[in-house]
């Protein structure tokens, strides 16, 4: 009789870890139903129960338990252990597993993966947008990336992408011409404002900074969205108010489709940062952490030279 193959015995630890096969499947970038029929597979060749399923909740059994102590640590190992053969090799190979929340994914991430993907074509690159905070590496992900304030402290964090990053607030001409714009950050109590629901269930509130001070409102509105397209296409529309990344606005403020609002109350925030842990880095992460601090230095040094040029 076959045993249990390693990709049943790796879906069962993601499964056990995010006590949940929706919640691994999101974090794998897999679906629920082949998760769960990979855990049945397994219970079926050992011949016993290894997680409780409840409606609500999913946890393992006294036996699962028993396995995930044994498995996490082994299945780690056989990673690095078929690492090694990378270091034999010109160019690593193998696949990187990135968590990434879902602005970098959609605006930061695309151009550097590009050039990264060209000039290491052996590695296949595997990227999950999720907003969620979760355990990324115990998840199965080789790294995550993450705004500063959501990185564990054991972690080493490398800049990706822009350092400084901003929140704006922009709406349709049409919107602006009926209503009127806001001086004041306070002023946006008397207008309609497009809001974005975080997978955790959060509507976050709207904070504007100017010269030293801070102001934060509950914005109200029409609308509340989990998705960045439909929020956007609401304010094209003429909706309301929207505030959000200035990368996820900038086309639309480019065509005239949406002008800026409160843009001297713009917040700022520094932008994200590649996470893993040290020890046993694969080598497709390794060449990609390389990579991208090279790419930090190249915008360095590319900055330095605009600076120096514009100097009288």
């Amino acid at each position: 009789m076959t045993g249990p193959s390693l990709a049943d015995l790796d879906a069962f630890v993601a499964v056990a870890r995010a006590r949940g096969f929706r919640g691994a499947a999101q974090a794998r970038g897999a679906s629920a139903s082949g998760l769960s029929e990979a855990v049945r597979r397994l219970e079926a060749a050992l011949g016993v129960r290894l997680l409780n399923r409840t409606t609500r909740s999913v946890t393992p059994t006294e036996a699962g338990e028993r396995l995930l102590e044994r498995l996490a640590p082994a299945l780690g190992e056989i990673e690095s252990g078929l690492d090694v053969v990378n270091s034999f090799r010109a160019s690593p190979r193998g696949t990187l597993k990135l968590n990434v929340p879902v602005i970098v994914a959609m605006k930061i991430l695309p151009p550097i993966a590009s050039r990264f993907l060209k000039a290491y074509p052996g590695v296949t690159l595997e990227i999950a947008a999720n907003d969620t905070f979760i355990d990324v590496i115990g998840a199965g992900f080789d790294a995550g990336v993450r705004y500063e304030e959501r990185i564990e402290r054991d972690m080493i964090a490398v800049p990706i992408g822009p350092r400084v990053q901003h929140y704006v607030a922009a709406a349709a001409p049409a919107y602006l011409a009926a209503h009127g714009a806001p001086a004041h950050p306070r002023d946006l109590v008397d207008h309609a404002c497009i809001r974005h629901r975080f997978a955790s269930g959060a509507v976050a509130d709207w904070e504007f900074e100017r010269g030293g001070e801070s102001v934060r409102i509950k914005p109200e509105g029409p609308l509340i969205a989990s998705t960045l397209e439909l929020e956007l296409g609401a304010a094209i529309a003429g909706l309301g108010i929207i505030c959000t990344f200035e990368e996820f606005l900038s086309e639309a403020l480019d065509r005239g489709e949406l002008k800026p609002v409160l843009a001297d109350w713009r917040q700022s925030f520094s932008g994200p940062f590649l996470y893993y842990p040290s020890r046993n880095m694969p080598a497709p992460l390794r060449a990609f952490v390389d990579f991208i601090r090279q790419d930090e230095r190249a915008a360095s040094v590319s900055e330095a030279g605009r600076s120096r040029r514009s100097e009288p």
